[in-house]
């Protein structure tokens, strides 16, 4: 249930059998049934996520109660309002499982006690944020700059096999546009 896990750190650190152990004996997982919220706005985050297995969301309710899809977290993603997490801010972003879902987690205290005893760990999260923020910046310049159907393509390029998984009202979504647009994209131009 672990090798997912420990093949995701393998992709920027070589971590020693002994530190995998540490890593490990400190690594928390569940399961979460769909639709359950893994974070509210008001809340603080307490825990960075690691998707095993299903796909979680991170959105935003604006003030007419309308959802904003930010960030899907299929399996072998990390998910957290990191903001929330590192500062013990409120979050104003809700995650939330869009399938069954089995996670691992890190409280910050276990993750800070493995920085000191795993220090490859510290390099590991950082570059981790470094891509999270690379993600972050390219998706607020393509919902700029991009036509809607250009969108999508970055969105199947980024998300491969996702569409087949989540309906089509959550991409849209994400996206900024309706699901109906989306369908009559789809149908006009078989993407």
């Amino acid at each position: 249930m672990s090798e997912l896990i420990l093949a995701n750190f393998a992709t920027q650190v070589t971590l020693a059998p002994a530190e995998q152990e540490q890593v490990l004996s400190l690594l928390q997982s569940a399961s979460v049934p769909k639709r359950s919220l893994l974070l509210r706005p008001g809340e603080i985050e307490r825990h960075i996520y690691f998707v095993n297995k299903g796909c979680l969301r991170l959105f935003h309710t604006d003030i007419d109660g309308k959802e904003h899809n930010l960030c899907f977290y299929p399996e072998n993603w990390w998910a957290c309002d990191i903001v929330s997490f590192f500062k013990a801010k409120k979050a104003t972003v809700t995650i939330q499982a869009m399938e069954d879902s089995d996670v691992h987690y890190f409280s910050l205290p276990n993750l800070e006690e493995l920085f000191i005893s795993v220090p490859k760990l510290e390099r590991f999260f950082r570059i981790l944020t470094q891509n999270g923020f690379d993600m972050f910046q390219r998706r607020l310049t393509s919902s700029m700059s991009l036509t809607a159907e250009q969108r999508y393509v970055e969105f199947r390029k980024h998300y491969p096999g996702l569409e087949q998984r989540i309906n089509q009202k959550q991409i849209a979504s994400y996206l900024g546009i309706t699901a109906a647009f989306l369908s009559m994209m789809r149908k006009d131009r078989i993407l």
